[in-house]
């Protein structure tokens, strides 16, 4: 039952001729774990940068509508400040990827 079960797989999913090997294609367009990392990395840049755009109009929009009310103001700076802190950990990841990357990899 497992060869019958091999052979079909082979055939109907592989292409190929009852016998073959069943090969497998990697889903991955990443072939070693410095590349996977790095991959994952960019990613983070990517889609933090422009969230962090975000966040920093939505603090200056929670500034600009405060009124003088000491809480909003507050509540406004802390919007940008962790804003601007998270995407400088993100930065920070990037930096400590490639140092290790160039520590491990000659």
């Amino acid at each position: 039952m497992a060869k019958f079960l091999v052979n079909f797989i082979s055939v109907v999913y592989a292409g190929g001729q009852p016998g073959s090997p069943l090969t497998l294609d990697n889903p991955l367009k990443y072939g070693t774990i410095p590349e996977l990392i790095n991959g994952i990395l960019d990613f983070m840049l990517l889609i933090g940068a422009p969230i962090c755009a975000l966040f920093i109009l939505i603090g200056g929009f929670q500034l600009m509508t405060a009124g003088g009310n000491p809480e909003n103001v507050t509540k406004g700076r802390k919007t940008i400040t962790y804003a601007v802190v998270g995407y400088a950990i993100i930065l920070v990841a990037r930096g400590i990827g490639l140092v290790i990357q160039k520590l491990l990899i000659p």
